[in-house]
């Protein structure tokens, strides 16, 4: 409506040297009201006499009174031109203009004749820093462009928001009646813990006023999953101090003193996995991120603090506490797997599925998204199933010989249409001929023919035609590429450096590595083997990255609670030979790690069943790649540590010999 006013206003006669805009900002007191300003150029083109390359320094400031100001300092030529323009307007206002609308009009009290200018007002501290940063940034030569743009009409945005939020809710009963079932009371002190967790979780990020989005829902469902690997690993500790005959009290106190060190060395590797996801990613893959860490670090407090002060309030009340049924309490208690000796079968079994994997890279390769290709897409929803390849060929047409990539998405009248169509090109007018030959192209396809272009357009509110666009610019395609890349180079670095910091041997840092590496093959050989194959797309994107990185995080996240059981071990038995040690802390550690599998499999088991179409890949990363990630950290990372350590010791032990001839 302001537009079209300004339109028929502009339709008026005015003078040559006149110009009507906008001011930025509604008047005070009154937020619908806008002030339109009529400026009187000194220029015959209309454009302004100064510009922001003029000026060297702009800054919020105070007078000597103590009121606000913005002091602006401008070079030789502005200074000149300045002088001779305020010596011409003394009593005048001077409009500063950014983008076609008015930030401020000061009025010119005198002549300033070496352009070092006050401007003062009824400014507030925040209003003078903005208008300080207008005029710092009317410097930049280089117009901004939309290299990245996202719409979301509204019924696919509540349909998400539903599936995420009943995806969230039934993964979080599952994980609660889980915890019950195989933990009984001690069960019951862990879900007050986890519910307490995400009441810490929800209340930072309403602090931080942090955006929560699909992927941030399902970093925190993720989050839950892993906040009772914690529990778990305290309350196997202790079941095993209970074993050995200890009393309750001392058992509590010594399970959760030998769990603290697993514990910490676990979360830090996600927590530095998270970090270098929010360095890289962008976006929803920040949010992400952002609730990936934040529930990571509650859930240390949570987890360590909380269920201590309940078990020993309960305690000093005479109190028993029960840590599992008669059908849990001695699970995995009685396994003696020879796991080093037959690692080097599982060695091979690794490298045929490291190889089937590579083999379908190279030959099929991935199905980029737009986010590392560039293009746009469109969801479209139809009154009635359709079939791709008359959207395909209908669209062909239309796109004078461009053909796009089109995809069923969910549902069988639903469809994913990507594009590269004057790419290159960008403005309201390329969207709305894109709209319109997709329209001219498919309304044949709809079982009511009368459907109007407004309504095709769907992200005005409608619930059948364009559900949801995206563009990204090929420069920002290849940006982007580039920082997944980096992410997970950086994210190996990083893991290697402090494995091998923390354990004090670079064999356990490069043997986790080297698991992760098998990791991150696999399931990108899966994206790549199974696209086309399962119902659902199967689309390297950002949130893929996103979904790689989880992955490591958790993986390692297994390996290191077997490295410090490993560790704590070699410490009490030294005249144990390593492979009985390392064998040994394998198989005290199964209990952990099947329930830490369990519980977050089930999560993504819940995300990935209701948590819609949007996230559906995504999911199907994070659940291949748990599985994956648990058995690299029992099969992989360990037994190539212990290969690595006695190669180290024999090449030793040749050295000393041939020292000794």
């Amino acid at each position: 409506q302001v537009n079209k006013m300004l339109k028929a206003i502009k339709g008026l006669v005015f003078p040559a040297n006149m110009m009507l805009t906008w001011y930025v900002k509604p008047e005070k007191n009154q937020p619908d009201v806008l002030a339109l300003v009529a400026l009187k150029a000194t220029t015959r083109d209309l454009t302004a006499p100064l510009s922001g390359d003029v000026i060297v320094d702009a800054r919020q400031d105070y007078t000597q009174d103590g009121r606000v100001e913005i002091s602006m300092r401008m070079n030789s030529e502005g200074a000149r031109i300045w002088k001779r323009m305020t010596g011409a307007n003394v009593g005048n206002e001077v409009a500063v203009v950014l983008d076609g609308y008015v930030y401020s009009d000061p009025t010119v009290q005198d002549e300033i004749p070496n352009g070092s200018t006050s401007i003062t007002g009824n400014y507030t501290i925040e209003e003078a820093k903005d208008l300080a940063n207008i005029l710092q940034a009317g410097k930049l030569p280089a117009p901004a462009h939309i290299v990245q743009e996202e719409i979301v009409g509204p019924t696919l945005g509540k349909e998400a928001i539903r599936a995420g939020a009943v995806s969230f809710i039934i993964a979080f009963v599952l994980v609660l009646l889980y915890m019950q079932l195989y933990y009984s009371k001690a069960g019951q002190i862990a879900n007050v813990a986890l519910l307490t967790n995400l009441f810490f979780l929800f209340g930072i990020l309403a602090s931080l006023k942090a955006v929560l989005t699909l992927p941030g829902i399902a970093g925190i469902v993720i989050t839950m999953g892993m906040a009772v690997d914690a529990n778990v690993l305290i309350y196997e500790r202790i079941r095993e101090e209970v074993r050995r005959g200890q009393g309750a009290r001392l058992a509590v106190k010594d399970g959760f003193r030998h769990a603290l060190n697993a514990i910490i060395d676990g979360h830090v590797t996600a927590i530095l996995t998270g970090i270098i996801l929010y360095i890289f990613g962008t976006g929803p893959i920040q949010g992400f991120a952002t609730t990936f860490v934040i529930g990571l670090l509650t859930s240390l407090f949570t987890a360590i603090f909380l269920p201590r002060l309940m078990m020993e309030r309960l305690m000093d009340k005479n109190k028993t506490i029960a840590y599992g049924n008669k059908f849990t309490i001695n699970a995995f208690t009685n396994i003696h797997i020879d796991f080093l000796g037959i690692r080097k079968i599982l060695y091979v079994f690794s490298g045929c599925l490291i190889v089937i994997s590579l083999i379908s890279f190279a030959t099929k390769g991935l199905n980029l998204g737009i986010d590392f290709t560039g293009g746009r897409s469109y969801v479209i929803r139809f009154d009635q199933p359709v079939v791709t390849s008359d959207v395909r060929e209908a669209l062909t047409k239309q796109l004078g010989g461009e053909s796009p990539e089109v995809k069923t998405y969910g549902a069988s009248n639903q469809v994913k249409v990507t594009t590269k169509y004057k790419i290159e090109e960008s403005g309201a007018g390329v969207e709305q001929e894109l709209a319109g030959k997709m329209y001219t192209a498919l309304k044949g396809l709809f079982k009511d023919k009368s459907i109007t272009l407004a309504a095709f357009n769907a992200k005005t509110g409608g619930h059948i035609g364009i559900m949801n666009s995206q563009k990204v610019g090929p420069t920002i395609a290849a940006d982007i590429k580039n920082r997944a890349v980096m992410a997970v180079f950086f994210a190996l670095l990083i893991i290697f450096t402090y494995i091998a910091l923390r354990f004090k041997k670079w064999q356990y840092g490069l043997g986790g590595v080297i698991s992760l590496f098998h990791d991150t093959c696999i399931v990108i050989g899966a994206y790549s083997l199974l696209d086309g194959v399962l119902p659902f797309p199967l689309e390297a994107d950002q949130s893929f990255i996103a979904a790689i990185l989880t992955i490591i995080g958790y993986s390692i996240t297994d390996s290191v609670i077997i490295f410090d059981r490993i560790r704590e071990y070699n410490r009490l038995y030294p005249k144990r030979d390593l492979l009985t040690n390392m064998d040994e802390g394998i198989n005290h550690t199964i209990g952990r790690t099947v329930n830490t599998s369990g519980t977050v499999i089930v999560t993504l088991l819940a995300i990935f069943i209701f948590g819609g179409d949007v996230i559906r890949g995504f999911t199907f990363a994070l659940l291949f790649g748990v599985v994956i990630g648990t058995y690299s950290s029992i099969f992989n990372a360990t037994p190539i540590a212990y290969d690595l350590i006695m190669w180290q010791r024999r090449r030793a032990a040749r050295k000393l010999a041939t020292v000794k001839k």
